[in-house]
């Protein structure tokens, strides 16, 4: 008698089992007694709000970090994992949200880097080139094998990391915010190979806080809070509501409201701006546009198309050439200062948090203060920086952005990519500038964060502020702006009243399709 699919699942045991996992760091609990089961050949989602102990967990099954008690099961058997080498070997591969490649090797140099077969380098590569190319075509991941990292899109890149972790005969694939630095056609790429891995016989645990993805993408998922699992449910059987009420302890309002714009005076004019980055190349093409009081305008794109080098020249960061005006007061391009900027009420959030937005060995309270320790609030009688008044106010404003864990003293590079985010915007929105210059503003951060910094980024809009946005996610850029431009090759195309447009336009546009 032929046994139906669901008893022979029964027989087949998890490819992963967590049992009463625990893990302390001094005193803040990251994981408490957190027991979980996934299926082989299932993609299986893990949500939470940051700091609930996501990537935690994943690091103890990783071998990142050690549990202080419970037990981890692969394929049915009891396994120890004390490091990383050790959970390859089990057969567990895992892609990081920040990607871990030698950006001026090739992708082969990549893939065989720490799984070199003997000592002679040549027979490596050449015996690794063949099975690069094999696993490329069998899991369409359309990656060149002499391509150096360096000049790859950063879809690319995440590619090369998923076929190092198949080259070591990974069966089970861990991914932290996959799509966090990806384009839309990018994320549905990527969510097409991770099917068809899953179709062969894979085992995929997704973390992600884009709860769409979850709905698309998995089988089941799973759903963290305070350090606590508190739902494994099948993905067909609950919505996008429920997961955000089950994350955050709360309703949640996934749509944006936001009243008619007040639109008043320019307040942030740039005329044929020019930006070479540093090999030489024209990364932003003589670009004109403006922005007014109580506007936000949109900047979408692919990334590479010089969005970035748009923001940090209008930041400070970068040289540039054309003209910028702030209110009538032109800036020194050929000698941008940061400080400049801040005394003309301009806040900055730049795309890239750990390398532009904090100073990852220095504490919370001192990244908070970063930029801004001339200040008069945070002098003392003797004209001395009061360290305690900025402590005090770091803890202020943690505890208004919801930064976890909320000890002020923690160094940058302790706490999760979605908190250092809250840092950095914390830093700058509580400025309440004139101008808020902001790239990828929810970049790894959960559903209850996105929807309280929507609602203060609406905030300073309705308060007359002018803000420029730069987001690869095209829901954001539709639900906040006023207006939206795509930036393409180092271009501003297709400018649109938002409310006239939609993401299938802009999608054509950020491709280069200009009707």
């Amino acid at each position: 008698m032929q046994k139906s699919e669901e008893e022979r699942s029964v027989e087949i045991a998890p490819a992963i089992k967590l049992t009463n996992i625990s893990k302390n760091f001094g005193p803040v609990q990251a994981n408490k007694n957190i027991s979980l089961s996934v299926k082989v050949g299932t993609i299986h989602g893990i949500v939470g709000e940051n700091g609930a102990g996501k990537s935690t967990l994943m690091s103890i099954l990783y071998g990142f970090y050690k549990a202080d008690s419970g037990e981890i099961f692969v394929g049915g058997n009891k396994t120890i994992i004390p490091d990383s080498q050790a959970a390859i070997s089990a057969g567990i591969g895992m892609v990081f949200q920040h990607f871990k490649l030698v950006e001026n090797f090739s992708v082969l140099e990549n893939v065989i880097l720490g799984a070199e077969d003997g000592p002679l380098l040549k027979q490596s590569l050449a015996k690794a080139r063949v099975q690069l190319t094999n696993l490329s075509k069998e899991y369409e991941l359309d990656v060149d094998p002499d391509a150096i990292i360096e000049n790859m899109s950063v879809g690319l890149q995440q590619r090369v990391e998923i076929l190092k972790a198949l080259y070591r005969e990974a069966n089970i694939l861990i991914l932290d915010e996959p799509t966090g630095v990806l384009t839309p056609s990018e994320a549905n790429h990527l969510f097409r190979i991770l099917k068809g891995l899953r179709d062969q016989g894979k085992t995929i645990i997704l973390i992600t806080h884009k709860l769409r993805e979850i709905m698309d993408a998995t089988d089941t998922v799973s759903v963290m809070r305070s350090g606590e699992m508190t739902a494994t449910l099948k993905t067909a059987k609950t919505s996008p509501e429920e997961l955000a009420e089950l994350m955050v302890g709360r309703k949640v309002l996934l749509n944006i409201s936001k009243k008619e714009s007040k639109i008043g005076d320019i307040a942030l004019e740039v005329k044929n701006l020019r930006v070479t980055d540093e090999k030489g190349v024209l990364r932003v093409k003589g670009i004109t546009f403006d922005v007014k009081e109580g506007e936000i305008l949109g900047i979408a794109g692919v990334a590479g198309n010089g969005q970035s080098e748009l923001l940090e020249a209008l930041g400070g960061f970068r040289k540039s050439q054309g003209s910028v005006s702030v209110y009538g007061h032109s800036l020194n391009l050929e000698n941008p200062s940061g400080q400049e900027i801040r005394d003309l009420s301009i806040a900055h959030v730049p795309e890239d948090r750990q390398r532009l937005g904090l100073i990852m060995e220095f504490s919370a309270w001192e990244n908070i203060g970063f930029g801004y320790q001339h200040e008069q609030e945070y002098s003392s009688p003797w004209g001395l920086m009061n360290n305690k008044k900025m402590r005090q106010d770091a803890d202020d404003k943690m505890g208004r952005f919801d930064v976890r864990p909320t000890d002020s003293k923690l160094k940058a590079r302790n706490f999760s990519g979605g908190n250092q985010q809250k840092l950095v915007l914390a830093r700058e929105i509580e400025r309440n500038p004139d101008i808020l210059l902001i790239g990828q503003p929810t970049r790894g951060v959960d559903i209850g964060a996105i929807e309280f910094i929507h609602n203060e980024i609406i905030k300073l809009r309705d308060e007359g502020k002018a803000i420029v946005l730069v987001s690869v996610e095209l829901d954001e850029i539709l639900s906040l702006t006023d207006r939206v431009s795509v930036m393409f090759d180092g271009n501003l195309i297709g400018n649109k009243i938002t409310a006239e447009t939609n993401a299938m336009e802009l999608g054509l546009l950020m491709g280069g399709e200009i009707s």
